[in-house]
């Protein structure tokens, strides 16, 4: 009994040192997990000082208020005579499979079609480096993108180490798509191989693709007996409406005797036609790349006269009766308006003209208080120069003059921009654009002299109130649609669209500035340029697929949400994060959000442009019909004869009393004689 009493005391001692070891292990882990917790908020805060924190959203999953004013891509030509085949490099099935898995787990690339996909693995080359080489540096302007074939590098930011690269990830992609700084340094570890391919490649084999596909599109479409009475202009439309669908070997793509509505150009592969003759299916005839079928769908209700059957995989562009009824015919696309804006009065624009006659008659405003006080006013700052206030010895009127170095537009080789810019604006004569009222040049700077509203810009009242009432936001948005509605008459395009391009007169009326990014298009043209602003750019621009006067369309449905919630639908603190989001095109709507604003929005930001509103059938006219703009007198708002809401947004004070303050800057840009500025 006793040698039992003792054996059961040494277990339950046994058992009670397990315990203990127990829970010295779990003390221990408990510990280590604070640890980690503790690193990883201070690596959250280092990252957050970096300002590369994520976006933060409410509880509602919408994100909050933007903080800080979006950058701008500028412009950059694509070069005409890049020999693409020469950069095509030869590559075996592993590293093409392995590319393509790189290419499909980044955010940005993993949206490319196929072709684009395929292209790019084609021109990508090979770079080798050894141990300790830089591959990337941290400021500087960037003009490749990088896959890892094999070894390792280190990412640092401000001498810090951010994370280890190796075969199969990808970096600098953002350089393809613009000339932007590097925010971190690269430098190769182990020796390393890498995929490389240059932005003027990328973009000239994507902008090349785009052109070829469109011209191919409308070959096709005018050899449709039903479409030949249409002009470029209404196929173009077509073409913008029209959508890529696949179908997979012995797959029906239509069948006889059921109601048709779709029409149908096989793009890639082969569809089999056959018919029911005596209760068997009789072969009529097979079909392949180019030609098409269903376009009597587009006109009349009709049943399938025939079955077509996919051969193999088969790749269609087609286009329903629905969205075909809101493209054609456009009759409408002159975008006559009920009455013409009214000219400002003649002896005004004399007087006017008459007392900016040279830059030595405009003199400076100056803070009458505050930290700035005896300093000129600056009303704002750009990537390319400032806007200061400046006023005229006699008349006493204020003006706003924009002031540029015109060795900074020669480096960005923006000088056909800037001069175009001048030549649209001296022409406007809209109040719902800021005008234009003299321009000179030194041998820095170039000056633009325009009206000067007093109100400020909508980008800092938004940010004073965090989010507009709905009937402010009506408001403003049908003043751009009134500007809209002039430039696109004329055949201008504005491109950028954004808060910060806003500005609020005395009245409380909003006019659009800033056209460094307009153009002047023909009806059923594309242009191909890649400019705006990230947050508000359209998916065809991204895509590189051509765009026009519908991607106007799509920024105006992103700032109408940007108005009523604070922040634009897609965000982040990435750039290639935001055109990942704008290409799913996945919007989250606050529940404080009115069904007719979501409508509206859903409708602008339509990804086929030739699907949006505003850019189908009748035009503007249907954005200004919208039941959102119910309660706006278009009549009324053109003559200004609206007390506009925005009014109590504006604050009473010295004239810039509505705008962010600046210091001075005495530094001189540097001098320059290269005479681009000729015909300024």
């Amino acid at each position: 009994m006793e040698a039992k009493l003792k054996e059961l005391r040494q277990k339950l001692e046994k058992q009670c040192q397990v315990n203990q070891e127990l829970q010295n292990h779990n003390q221990d882990l408990e510990k280590r997990l604070k640890e980690k917790e503790r690193l990883l908020e201070e690596l959250q805060s280092r990252l957050d000082e970096l300002g590369g924190q994520s976006p933060r959203e409410s509880n509602d999953g919408v994100q909050e208020v933007r903080q800080s004013r979006t950058a701008v891509m500028a412009l950059e030509p694509i070069p005409e005579d890049l020999d693409i085949q020469a950069t095509k490099v030869k590559k075996t099935a592993s590293e093409r499979a392995q590319i393509i898995k790189a290419m499909g787990r980044n955010d940005f690339l993993s949206r490319l079609d196929e072709e684009q996909i395929s292209m790019m693995v084609e021109l990508l080359t090979s770079l080798d480096r050894c141990p300790g080489d830089e591959i990337i540096k941290e400021g500087t302007e960037g003009d490749s993108m990088y896959i890892v074939a094999a070894g390792e590098l280190k990412v640092t930011q401000s001498g810090r180490d951010l994370r280890t690269l190796t075969s199969g990830d990808v970096f600098g992609e953002l350089a393809i798509l613009y000339n932007c700084k590097r925010t971190a340094s690269v430098k190769a570890v182990t020796a390393v191989r890498l995929w490389c391919i240059e932005r003027q490649t990328y973009r000239s084999i994507m902008t090349s693709k785009s052109k070829k596909k469109r011209e191919q599109l409308m070959g096709f479409l005018k050899t449709a007996r039903t479409l030949k009475a249409l002009n470029e202009e209404q196929l173009s439309n077509i073409i913008d409406s029209m959508e890529e669908v696949r179908f997979q070997d012995n797959e029906v793509i239509v069948r006889e005797g059921a109601e048709g509505d779709t029409f149908y150009i096989i793009l890639k592969g082969e569809v089999l036609v056959t018919k029911k003759v005596s209760g068997q299916q009789k072969v009529i005839r097979k079909m392949g790349q180019g030609e098409h079928f269903g376009e009597l769908a587009l006109i009349r209700a009709i049943l399938r006269t025939a079955t077509c059957t996919a051969v193999g995989e088969v790749t269609c562009f087609s286009i329903d009766k629905e969205v075909f009824e809101e493209t054609i015919p456009i009759e409408s696309l002159e975008l006559h308006d009920d009455s013409e804006l009214e000219n400002t009065d003649t002896s005004e624009k004399e007087r006017l003209e008459s007392s900016l006659k040279q830059l030595k008659d405009l003199i400076p405003v100056l803070y009458q208080e505050g930290r700035y006080q005896g300093e000129p006013v600056t009303l704002g700052l750009g990537g390319f120069g400032r806007v200061e206030l400046v006023t005229t010895l006699h008349h006493g009127k204020y003006f706003a003059m924009k002031k540029v170095s015109k060795k900074l537009i020669v480096e960005k080789r923006q000088g056909p921009h800037v001069i175009f810019e001048k030549r649209i604006l001296q022409d406007i004569e809209s109040d719902f654009i800021v005008r234009l009222h003299a321009a000179f040049k030194d041998t820095r700077y170039i000056y633009m002299v325009m009206e000067f509203c007093s109100g400020g810009e909508i980008w800092t009242k938004l940010k004073e109130v965090g989010r507009f009432d709905e009937n402010i936001a009506v408001f403003v948005a049908a003043c751009v649609v009134e500007a809209y509605s002039y430039l696109h008459k004329k055949n201008i395009m504005y491109r950028d669209l954004k808060p910060e391009n806003l500005m609020l007169d005395s009245k409380g009326y909003v006019k659009l500035v800033d056209f460094g990014f307009a153009k002047e298009l023909r009806r059923g043209q594309k242009t191909y340029s890649f400019c705006g602003t990230p947050e508000y750019m359209a998916p065809e621009i991204i895509q590189n697929q051509g765009h026009d006067f519908a991607a106007d369309f799509w920024s105006l449905g992103v700032l109408v949400y940007e108005l009523l919630v604070g922040s634009p639908p897609f965000s982040s603190s990435e750039p290639q994060k935001i055109y990942a989001k704008i290409l799913d095109g996945v919007m989250k709507f606050p529940p404080y959000m009115g069904e007719g604003a979501r409508s509206l929005i859903n409708k602008l930001c339509r990804p086929r442009p030739g699907q949006r509103l505003g850019n189908t059938k009748n035009g503007i006219k249907d954005v200004r019909h919208h039941r959102w703009f119910n309660s706006i007198n278009w009549h009324k708002l053109r003559m200004g004869q609206i007390e506009a809401p925005t009014v109590k947004l504006i604050r009473k004070g010295p004239c810039y009393i509505n705008f962010d303050r600046f210091p001075f800057d005495k530094t001189q840009a540097e001098e320059e004689f290269s005479g681009w500025d000729r015909d300024f």
